[in-house]
């Protein structure tokens, strides 16, 4: 039987005003991914749960924009959070 996996997490922030991308700001496993989660909730920040962007998004280094590759998935998440935030209108 295998043990479950610690959770991972990626937190990724983006300023339209001063960033070309998204940059990821925080990042980790177990504990560390619990309470970049909890804070998110904290401040009611949306939660998407996408474990293969996750596992790609990890391997960036803390304070870097996303690569180009990255930004259809990372744009298909922000419209999600805007929609969650009614910052934008469902088609």
């Amino acid at each position: 039987m295998t043990s479950p996996k610690p959770p991972k997490a990626v937190a990724l922030r983006y300023e339209r005003s001063k960033n070309a991308a998204p940059r990821v700001v925080a990042k980790g496993r177990g504990h560390v991914a619990e309470s970049i989660m909890a804070i998110a909730r904290e401040h009611h920040v949306p939660l998407v749960e996408d474990r293969n962007l996750v596992e790609v998004l990890e391997a960036l280094d803390i304070n870097l924009e996303i690569p180009p590759e990255l930004y259809r998935a990372v744009a298909e998440v922000l419209v999600f959070v805007y929609r969650i935030n009614g910052k934008m209108k469902s088609p």
